[in-house]
């Protein structure tokens, strides 16, 4: 109730956790909050959007990590798109050179943490931060973010994936450039395939080739997508937290990386000929996410959407609970799927 910076991240042992507006994840409520706005057209919907945004827009000046793009964009680029309050503009294009300052010409990539652990850190979660790039490049006609992003994307593509199209989750550069490790913070192993990795990298590439149309980019989302949708073991293809872990019955799966997959491919369907595969299985995961054993009933779940997404499992950090955007990416999907059916919220 009217403090800044506190929103919702998860819930634990049937209470809210909140997050103060430097974590990662403090965007993803504003952003939920105007994807209902942007269904409903509800001016109550509206001034709670506004309210939450506005407790993240000190993060524009954020220039010690890169999670600036998933904070703002997420926030004020919906808001930005859905209003165009020029305030909020100003808002996207600091955080977009706070953002840059992070990039490295000679590795060629936008550094994601200033660990201790590694020299100079890229975790697949990057490719995300590219679309505020893309966005203040669309408001300013200044090609220099465009330019930072798709270099990140090329430089990631190179050296995140291995022959199978899954990703590692960390690459650390030397400072020449060269690959110092790849290894996992957040999967299972360092070779395994964390599944939100995956989610992320099809998400990021499917931007990407929306943005330039370089047929590259377009292949390896298609190749990431074949690859979720190859390797998934569960019936109603909600992922396992990792595409390695064992299928057994306690093994806890990830809502959210469905949620981002479902949003994704729904997009990929909409740039390709050929993207019925993608926007049925999208379908399928949203039907999946919007049962029972998924979709929480209201007023329980301590407020969120969908229940059984995993953070971070070897941290034993959120682990089959409610998180913040798996709602975000889930209302996204559902945006998208409305928009590519022609449905309306006021006709359904």
């Amino acid at each position: 109730q009217g403090q800044v910076g506190i929103l919702p991240r998860t819930a634990k042992d049937g209470k809210m956790i909140t997050c103060e507006s430097p974590w990662w994840t403090s965007g993803f409520y504003p952003g939920t909050l105007w994807y209902c706005y942007e269904y409903s057209n509800d001016p109550q919907v509206r001034a709670a959007a506004e309210e939450m945004t506005s407790r993240v827009e000190r993060q524009k000046y954020t220039t010690s990590n890169h999670d600036v793009g998933f904070i703002i964009n997420c926030s004020f680029g919906n808001g930005y798109r859905l209003t165009h309050n020029e305030a909020y503009r100003e808002v996207i294009e600091t955080a977009a050179k706070s953002l840059s300052t992070r990039f490295h010409p000679v590795t060629g990539c936008t550094r994601s943490w200033n660990s201790k652990k590694w020299q100079f850190s890229v975790i697949i979660d990057n490719m995300m931060n590219l679309d505020l790039l893309f966005y203040v490049n669309h408001l300013t006609n200044d090609s220099k973010y465009k330019e930072v992003a798709l270099r990140h994307a090329e430089t990631t593509m190179k050296n995140h994936f291995r022959n199978d199209h899954s990703s590692y989750h960390v690459v650390s550069y030397n400072s020449d450039g060269s690959v110092e490790m790849k290894c996992t913070h957040q999967g299972k192993n360092d070779d395994s395939s964390w599944a939100r990795g995956q989610a992320w990298g099809v998400y990021g590439y499917t931007s990407c080739y929306r943005e330039s149309k370089d047929a590259a980019f377009l292949q390896q989302a298609q190749n990431i997508a074949a690859l979720i949708m190859e390797r998934v073991k569960t019936d109603d293809a909600i992922p396992l937290w990792d595409y390695d872990a064992p299928n057994t019955p306690e093994t806890p799966r990830d809502a959210s990386a469905a949620s981002i997959t479902a949003s994704a491919l729904i997009e990929l369907s909409t740039l390709v000929e050929d993207g019925q595969v993608y926007f049925d299985y999208a379908e399928k995961l949203l039907k999946s996410l919007s049962s029972d054993a998924y979709l929480a009933k209201i007023g329980t779940n301590q407020g969120f959407i969908l229940m059984h997404s995993t953070g971070s499992l070897p941290n034993g950090s959120e682990i089959d609970t409610p998180i913040n955007y798996a709602d975000y990416y889930y209302l996204e999907a559902l945006v998208r799927y409305m928009q590519v059916k022609g449905i309306d919220y006021k006709s359904l």
